[in-house]
């Protein structure tokens, strides 16, 4: 991506000549970030670090700094006037670097050229370390997902062992979890004013080691060292902190860790339209910073001319750490918001007319709500779409519809499509409103017809109800019925579009033969599948508490998890009954459970003596 128009000044500065070209004798707050630094409102450092300097103050990035050297890239800047922060960059850097068989990836998609090992393992506490051991006196501030979701005790699939809260290991002063951008200018006002870190002990979305005492009415968690004696105390504590997270106003949770208190502020309300509005009108250039120059930065082809519409989730899969970042409640921003950064998209020199997703974690949640406030106020349900849509939760897709359509009548945008997943459950949910039903049958009709660039992405992730029912999404059944309808939309329109169904292997609660019906659903369906991908856990998830303690936290039943690498693997092979060099390895597995019937169900008249004996 060319940036060479673009001036260096016009980006947050990463050098020191970049420094002294402002005239700056020294930044205020230096960002270090195990991402490469893009200046586009999809990464996470780049708004933080614009969000700081709409509040006043003097921000320097560094991005991928390296930690083998001399420590060179740590010293360059000097030291900040109030404090340095630390992320390990916009996925948890472990996800970023190893598979789901705990093998090394080959690649980093937020790194110029795609090139590997650019970061460390766990950035959060190698970037801490250095610059505590470097700059003893100034405050270090965690951010960021790898912090956000390890701010508690958590299983770490990649060690196979139960960590503490990340303050343990990193020696970060603060955590600031979530959407930190009202956390990030909260405690840089206050350090500006004087205060001392230590002092800030009650900004929401933070989490420090504390000589406090709990007081009344707040929760105490199981301290780390009894779950590690005890895998249930693990589970109690996962769904007091998840229940804790999803309410509009949470309670302050403890967790005594390594002999001391690490409290943990809850979460603040989901961002109004006009501050939602204020980030995204923020002078972001939308591009890679010059010095990658013509370097390719794969995460960012992905999104370049993409716009996000809201954040949070309200479905509560039990895989996903959406809500757990994000939050429940869905923060939109207004349509003139998103029509003035369409319009600026339009105006880029490098776009081509399409804008490549309309969307968010959900792409259909934008602007969605409960009907009455004070109900949901109340509510510390994890999901609003399971295990049935909230009576409660408006699913007026209207406004998307509206939004949808009026982007494309701008001027230089020859399409927009929707490249975030669409939750197909909440579009067709009948509701008692008649004109709620027509609008959102209108949007399924507008989203096929005029959104879908080829191929329309959707996630039942599984075809076993009972899977379905532990990962809190819903039946099948539902699926059937929107393909059924997507299917009609494109023969009556004749379009040649493509449904692409995202699956998980190997989830709590999934069995070897429901991975075996699983590939006969899906053959019938006439779907090869490609978008799929073995259950990873990763910290503060339902599944993943699952996965390690083997028990469900919230009816403390037992359940069986695939856990070792060859049960994983013989799970993954379902997705690839189609291959050849699968066959002979899915047979030997179904004889071995004598499920006879799905052997030939997947291959057609497939007859042994063996079957006609069972037959």
């Amino acid at each position: 991506m060319p940036t060479h128009n673009i001036r260096k000044e016009y980006f947050l500065p990463t050098t020191k000549e970049e420094i002294q070209k402002l005239g700056w004798d020294q930044p205020d707050i230096i960002l270090f970030s195990g991402d490469a630094y893009v200046d586009h409102p999809s990464f996470g450092t780049a708004v933080i670090g614009r969000v700081l300097q709409k509040a006043g103050y003097k921000v320097a990035i560094v991005p991928q700094p390296n930690w083998r050297d001399d420590l060179r890239d740590f010293k360059k800047l000097g030291k900040p006037r109030l404090f340095f922060g630390v992320s390990a960059g916009a996925m948890d850097s472990m996800v970023n670097h190893y598979t789901a068989n705990r093998r090394l990836r080959h690649d980093d998609a937020y790194t110029p050229g795609g090139k590997h090992g650019m970061r460390p393992d766990y950035p959060t506490i190698v970037y801490s370390k250095i610059l505590k051991e470097l700059y003893p006196d100034v405050p270090v501030i965690a951010g960021g997902i790898e912090a956000s979701l390890r701010r508690v005790s958590h299983y770490d699939y990649w060690k196979d062992s139960l960590r503490p809260s990340i303050l343990a290991e990193a020696p970060a002063d603060m955590i600031s979890y979530g959407m930190g951008e009202k956390t990030i200018v909260e405690i840089a006002d206050k350090l500006a004013a004087g205060k001392k870190i230590t002092e800030l002990t009650d900004i929401p979305q933070t989490a420090f080691f504390t000589n406090e005492s709990p007081s009344e009415g707040d929760v105490l968690l199981s301290s780390y060292e009894k779950c590690l004696k005890d895998k249930s105390l693990q589970a109690k504590n996962f769904k007091i902190v998840e229940e804790e997270s999803n309410k509009y106003e949470g309670k302050v949770i403890w967790q005594p860790t390594n002999g001391r208190m690490i409290k943990i502020n809850p979460m603040r309300p989901p961002m109004s339209e006009a501050e939602m509005d204020e980030i995204y009108a923020l002078p972001f250039t939308r591009v890679p910073h010059p010095r990658y120059k013509d370097k390719i930065i794969p995460a960012y082809e992905m999104i370049r001319h993409s716009i996000t519409m809201h954040r949070g989730c309200f479905g509560g899969c039990a895989f996903c750490t959406i809500s757990a970042h994000q939050g429940k409640f869905i923060s939109s921003r207004t349509k003139d918001s998103i029509l003035k950064e369409a319009e600026k998209v339009a105006g880029m020199h490098d776009f081509k007319g399409y804008i490549s997703d309309l969307g968010g974690p959900s792409a259909n949640m934008y602007g969605l709500s409960g009907k009455n406030p004070e109900i949901c106020k109340k509510c510390s349900k994890p999901s609003c779409l399971h295990p049935v849509v909230c009576k409660n939760l408006n699913t007026d897709h209207s406004k998307l519809t509206d939004i949808y359509k009026s982007v494309d009548k701008i001027d230089g945008i020859k399409k927009s499509f929707v490249g975030s997943g669409v939750r197909y459950d909440l579009a067709m949910s009948s509701t008692s409103d008649k004109r709620i039903d027509k609008a959102n049958d209108e949007y399924i009709k507008e989203l096929i017809e005029n959104h879908v660039s080829g191929r329309l992405k959707v996630a039942p992730e599984h075809t076993s109800d009972r899977v379905l029912n532990l990962m809190r999404k819903p039946s099948f059944d539902l699926f059937r019925k929107f393909k059924s309808k997507f299917d009609k939309i494109n023969e009556e329109r004749n379009l040649r579009q493509q449904l692409i169904p995202y699956f998980i292997s190997s989830h709590p609660g999934c069995h070897l033969e429901d991975m075996a019906e699983l590939a006969a659903e899906t053959k019938n369906l006439n779907f090869h599948l490609e978008q799929v991908q073995d259950f990873t856990p990763t910290p503060m998830t339902l599944a993943s508490e699952i996965y390690y303690s083997g028990i469900h936290p919230y009816t403390g039943e037992k359940i069986f998890t695939a856990t070792t690498e060859k049960e994983k693997l013989d799970q993954r092979r379902f997705f690839f009954w189609y291959k050849p060099e699968e066959r002979s390895k899915i047979e030997r597995l179904l004889k071995n459970i004598n499920r006879y019937d799905l052997l030939k169900k997947l291959f057609g008249n497939f007859v042994t003596k063996h079957y006609k004996h069972h037959k």
